[in-house]
Parts: structure tokens; sequence; C-alpha cells
């Protein structure tokens, strides 16, 4: 004779077990799946520390060297997207940074454009002339590419240098009869770093979009392997122009920037090749292609350049220059990939050493 097992089952917690709660279980696996990282709170206490800076850094000079560290970050970052996401090396930046001054400084002295507006349009005007450069430039390849950037930036210098509407070698000069947040025109420090420190997190927040979209894909693609991106049907012309026409309006809006705060340029100041130069190894030094990399780079080579500038004075011009070739020289042949790539490098050692030893204790 059979009977009913009148045994009841177990309840089943559908918190605990997430396979009885559909509606759970795919936020549960997720959450497991993307646990809680510690860099993204160092870069919440980065964020803070930088907004709180001024409160605490009450030295004029200390505040410029901050914001000189900002600009160039900022600089830094502009580039990347060009140099280090889509791998073409432009050496003259400075063309598009010049151009982002001297458009935003002719606008607000000569025809009284409210200075958000113009600086607006030195970006614009920038990657609209990035696009016309590039459709030619573009046709070459590594460092015929980059010498031709660099012809063209000083054509462009040449320019400026003989135009007289635009003050010649004499340059122009923003003054100082108005001051506030319409003709962004400060006497103070403060209102300069964080103009700098916003434009360099509106760069940042741009870098990181194009990084995770089909942007960075393509760009990605375009710098490792051009020719298997051009058999799956991305257009190479194309998306460099993208790249090149983002880095330059930054790359203006940051030279915009630089005649605000100085109140004064000239084709010396904001054209020179240097200043390209400088563009691309502080990417390069922090580590070219990478987010934050830039920012780490800016550091480095601001203080040497104004620590070398407040120890030898006038007769070590030209001391940072030796530094930052034998700075190229290491890093070429040493650290490619950068001091931030370097210290992924010796993170990832110090974790594989740690997993062996873990291993060798449980063995």
């Amino acid at each position: 004779m059979n009977t009913l097992d009148n045994t009841a089952a177990p309840a089943v917690n559908p918190v605990t077990n997430p396979a009885a709660n559909p509606i759970a279980a795919p936020a549960q696996s997720l959450a497991a799946a993307r646990p809680f990282q510690p860099k993204y709170m160092l870069l919440v206490v980065a964020l803070i520390v930088a907004l709180l800076v001024p409160f605490f850094v009450k030295d004029p000079s200390h505040q410029n060297l901050a914001i000189l560290i900002l600009m160039a970050a900022q600089l830094g970052v502009a580039w990347n997207i060009i140099g280090g996401y889509a791998g073409q090396i432009s050496l003259g930046h400075a063309a598009f940074y010049g151009l982002g001054a001297y458009t935003s400084t002719m606008l607000l002295t000569l025809a009284g454009l409210n200075a958000w507006l113009a600086i607006l349009a030195g970006g614009v005007l920038a990657a609209i002339i990035s696009l016309v450069i590039g459709w030619s430039c573009f046709r070459l390849k590594g460092h015929y590419f980059a010498m031709a950037t660099i012809a063209v930036a000083e054509i462009i210098q040449i320019i400026f240098t003989n135009w007289e509407y635009a003050g010649a070698a004499v340059g122009l000069t923003i003054p100082m009869d108005k001051q506030g947040w319409g003709v962004l025109i400060f006497a103070e420090k403060e209102p300069y770093y964080y103009l700098a420190l916003g434009l360099l997190l509106l760069t940042l927040l741009a870098n990181f979009l194009i990084e995770k979209s089909y942007l960075g894909y393509y760009f990605r693609a375009i710098k490792d392997e051009p020719d298997a991106a051009r058999s799956l049907g991305i257009s190479l012309s194309k998306y460099k122009q993208i790249a090149f026409a983002v880095s330059s309006f930054f790359t203006a809006i940051g030279g915009s920037l630089y005649a605000q705060k100085e109140l004064y340029i000239d084709p010396a100041s904001v054209l020179h090749t240097g200043l390209s130069i400088k563009m691309a190894l502080v990417s390069i030094l922090g580590g070219v292609g990478t987010l934050f990399g830039p920012i780490v780079g800016a550091g480095i080579l601001t203080l040497i350049e104004e620590g070398t500038r407040m120890f030898f004075g006038g007769s070590g011009r030209g001391t940072d220059l030796i530094i930052y070739a034998a700075l190229i020289v290491v890093i070429a042949v040493y650290y490619p990939s950068g001091v931030l790539g370097w210290f992924r490098q010796v993170f990832a050692r110090r974790k594989a050493r740690q997993t062996q030893q873990a291993k060798g204790e449980q063995a």
C-alpha cells in the first residue's frame, strides 16, 4: 500500500538563493561581477583635494604653480586624443593653441564679444582649420605626418608674426578695465585655478566618453592595426579627422584660457614649436593612451620647468630642455608605457608574487 510523503519541502529564501528570484539574480550577479574598486574612492578623494587646494594654499606663487600644472595636464589630455588613442603623432599642436588664444583675444578686445563666446569661437575655429589641415596631412604616415604638422605650425606662426591687425610680433594685450566672470579677468589667482580645473575635468570627461564609445575602439584599431581596420570598413581618414578636430578644439580652449590668465599673448608665447613638444611629452611621460597619464606627466614636467627656472634663473636657460631630452631617451628605452605604465607593472609584479606566496603556503 502506497503512502503519501507529507514531509514539507524546506522554504526557499529568494534573497539567499538568487535562482529562486529571477529579478534579483541579474542584479546580484552584476554586483558580484563588478566589486567595489579602491581606485574610485581614490579618484573622489583626489577631486576633493583639488577643489580644496585654494583654501589651504594662499601663496600666489604656489597657486600659480598649481594652475600651470592643471593647464599643462589639460593640454596633454587634449593631445592624447590624437596622439594616444588614434596614434597620430602631431608635433604642431601649438598652432591650435595659438589660434584659440588669438581668436578669443581679438574677439574680446577688438570686437567686444562676450569672453565665454569668444573662447568657444576659438575652439570651433581651431577644429574647422584642423579639418582642412588633416585633409592633406593625413595622406602622410608616421614621421612624415609629424614633420608636416611642424611645418603647418611654423607657417601659422609666421602669419601671425607679420599680421599687423593681430599685433604682429608685438602681440596683443587684454585690458583690465573690467573684471569678473563675464569677462574672465581677475586680480586673484583662485578663479583661474578653478577655471583650469574645470577645463581639465571637461577634457577628461571627453576622453572618457571617447574611450568607452565606439570611437575609442575605432581609434585604437587605427593605431594598432590600420590595415585590419580598413578591411572591416572603418574609414581611416574620417576617424583620424574626428580625433584631430576634437583634440584641436580642446587645445584651442586651453590657449584661450592662457590668454585670459596672462592678459598678453604674442607668437613667441603661444605658437612656438617647443610648446607642441611639451604637449606630446606630457602625455608620453605620464602614459600615452591612458586617461590619467598626462596628469602625472604634467606634474613632473611643470615641476622640472619651474624648478630649473627657480634654481638657475636666466643663466640656466635651456636646462629644462636638456632634462626633457634625457627623459625622452629614458622613456623610449626603459619605460615605453610611461610612468603610469611603470607603476602598473610594479603593482602587477607585486600582486603576482603575493599570489605565488599564497599558493606556496597552501601547498
